[in-house]
């Protein structure tokens, strides 16, 4: 049976089964709200109560607030994807979205945004300091208007000490840009041999073969899309009447497979696919990848995600090749894995890992009561092609002393709904590393909430997207079809209709003629993490679908004193990023520990400096890394709280 195929068709059924709610009318025609049956959105103010309920269980501080700026920041971005997730709607793969990256672009130790999309251009925009950006992507030359983007890697894979770019496409070839140092990119994609055309998603860059430079894995998703273009432009989704399976049960037919790549950088700017030789050629429906060394050997392994059947871990033999051992280190995996972050969460100084599961999400629609329950799952086997490795939903595994992990997702919290992307660091700078997960679907789905998680000194996760005011999401003032709406930002203007003439056999519009607005549901698919406004504290910039970014500002340093200190790596043996290295922060008798990997959202790699909160320490006693080299350096000269400090490796 098609499950996916049902599931599409159930959706339009629903849709006319249902009575289509009020009609708003408008300068520009009527507004159709869609779902008509919003309990997502209806029940904000609920959950908003719930949540607040729960205060007396934290043991850390919350009494801070995220508010949007993002018409303060002067960014004026928006996303734009493709008919097949709005007028056209089909269950393909370019519903997921695009990525948002950040690094420091022109050397003035400010982070800028290079914001995704799938049509129109991407878009670079220069932090000019205090909150506020500009757009200086024509001058970079880093628009890619003509292709389908998906998604975006900051890294110096030349060692020049600048951020250059790979940015990736579906099935228009994805592109390597070099940094002249001052925000300037050339495109040397062919020259470097990355020219890659298929159905392209994450690109992951580290150095596997311990060389000192950057190599790079690409994963390849698997073929979604028909061989007709539209008038856009964009390669046409598989639709859900194909005889072989609609785009989601693309997993099932062998003849889409698409395999992963991973390149070896030679120097001199020139790349190698040693996909084959190194032992990594994967073919698993794969959105995002992440590097790890889990058995402590000082070489890079890689955690594969698969987004519809079981992970792949592969393990660095000798920086030569690898070898799967996904079942020794974690013998259940999510089924629809979309986000993956390592990190330290309970401060023991083992690494452990947290998966977000997006498709298993998809075999039924719960209401906000069941969002922090795993998924009930109606697929049958021949879906899942085995669900006896798998979790349906999302996973959290606690690193042992003896080196094996335990899934401990359900008792500490990690659980949520239409997860995305995994961005992790210290919202409230008290030494715990927190959680934001982007969540979210859109037309013709039910508003979705995203999840902050903030760590309870390492015990479990406590909700708190409204206690912290990232959801309920706020109007902005320049939305003009809020003139007749709650001030709430649920939905926005998602695909125009005509019910009077080419539309008219047309759904939603039955009952109706003339023109009309379908409003659908905003939702977020990425975010990075970082201090955006330098005033100490951590801000959140997400990467909406199909509208523009929020640019989450934190008041954390207005309402106390917080303590931090902000690492930035500068290799020489090493890869100059440091991409690979084990730091740690010792203060007091307490050690905070990270690895330094760039991973942040979905489909993405920044370039930031690594960021430790102190709580109340007032002086820090070490900071030791460990470098990709094998060099182990112990700093104690110059190292002051609420500062960036700068670790160069010794030669």
């Amino acid at each position: 049976m098609n499950v996916a195929r049902v599931l599409g068709h159930c959706l339009v059924c629903l849709a006319l089964a249902v009575p289509l709610g009020a009609q708003t009318q408008s300068a520009t025609g009527q507004l159709i709200p869609f779902p008509p049956d919003d309990w997502g959105a209806e029940m904000l103010p609920i959950r908003e109560w719930l949540q607040l309920q729960t205060l007396d269980q934290f043991d850390v501080y919350h009494d801070f607030k995220f508010t949007n700026r993002l018409t303060q920041s002067g960014i004026t971005f928006e996303h734009r994807s493709t008919p097949d997730s709005g007028r056209f709607y089909q269950p393909n793969h370019y519903d997921h979205g695009n990525s948002l990256v950040v690094a420091d672009v022109d050397g003035d130790r400010l982070l800028d945004i290079y914001f995704v999309s799938q049509l129109g251009p991407n878009e670079l925009w220069r932090n000019e300091g205090g909150g506020r950006f500009r757009n200086i992507t024509a001058s970079a030359g880093v628009a890619l208007e003509d292709r389908l983007s998906a998604g975006a890697s900051f890294a110096d894979y030349d060692n020049d000490g600048d951020a250059d770019l790979y940015v990736t496409s579906v099935r228009m070839g994805n592109v390597l840009f070099q940094n002249d140092g001052k925000g300037r990119f050339r495109d040397v994609t062919a020259e470097a041999g990355v020219q890659h055309t298929g159905h392209s998603s994450g690109a992951v860059f580290f150095d596997y073969d311990s060389d000192g430079r950057l190599d790079l894995f690409l994963t390849n998703v698997g073929k979604y899309t028909t061989d007709e273009r539209s008038t856009a432009g964009y390669w046409i989704g598989i639709a859900l009447e194909h005889p072989e399976g609609d785009a989601f049960s693309g997993h099932l037919v062998p003849s889409r497979t698409e395999y992963s790549v991973l390149y070896r950088n030679l120097g001199d700017g020139k790349f190698q696919d040693v996909t084959e030789a190194a032992g990594v050629r994967t073919g698993i429906w794969s959105g995002d990848a992440s590097p790890v060394d889990l058995n402590g050997d000082g070489r890079m392994d890689l955690y594969v995600l698969n987004m519809q059947g079981d992970d792949q871990y592969f393990e660095n033999v000798d920086g030569r090749s690898f070898v799967e051992r996904r079942q020794h280190y974690f013998p259940k995996t999510p089924w629809g894995t979309m986000g993956v972050k390592f990190f330290d969460y309970n401060r023991d100084g083992r690494i452990d890992l947290m998966l977000t599961d997006m498709h298993s999400d998809m075999s039924r629609r719960v209401t906000p009561g069941y969002e922090k329950h795993k998924s009930m799952m109606l697929w049958d086997e021949e879906t899942l092609q085995g669900g006896e490795d798998n979790i349906f939903g999302n996973a959290f595994y606690e690193r042992q002393t003896d080196g094996s992990f335990l899934e401990i997702s359900d008792e500490i919290g990690a659980e949520n709904y239409w997860p995305w992307g995994i961005s992790v660091d210290d919202l409230n700078a008290d030494g715990w590393d927190d959680v934001f997960i982007s969540s979210s679907m859109n037309f013709p789905w039910n508003y979705g909430v995203n999840t902050v998680l903030l760590n309870n000194n390492g015990e479990r996760f406590l909700d708190s997207e409204f206690i912290l005011g990232v959801e309920p999401r706020t109007y902005l003032e320049d939305r003009s079809w809020h003139q007749h709406e709650p001030k709430l930002e649920t939905k926005k203007p998602w695909f125009q209709i005509d019910c009077s003439g080419r539309d008219a056999s047309y759904f939603l519009c039955r009952g109706r003629s003339g023109a009309a607005t379908v409003m659908g549901n905003v939702g977020t698919r990425t975010s990075v993490l970082f201090d955006l406004d330098e005033d100490g504290d951590l801000d959140i910039v997400t990467g909406e679908f199909n509208d523009a970014p929020q640019v989450l500002i934190s008041d954390l340093s207005d309402r106390r004193t917080i303590r931090f200190v902000k690492i930035r790596l500068v290799g020489s043996t090493s890869n100059r990023d440091g991409l690979g290295a084990r730091v740690t922060v010792e203060v007091d008798g307490a050690s905070y520990t990270k690895v330094h990997d760039g991973k942040s959202g979905y489909l993405s790699q920044s370039s930031k400096p690594l960021y430790f909160g102190l709580g109340e320490a007032a002086s820090i006693d070490r900071v030791v890394v460990s470098w990709p080299s094998g060099t182990q350096q112990t700093v104690t000269e110059g190292l002051t709280v609420s500062s960036t400090i700068e670790i160069r490796e010794p030669r």
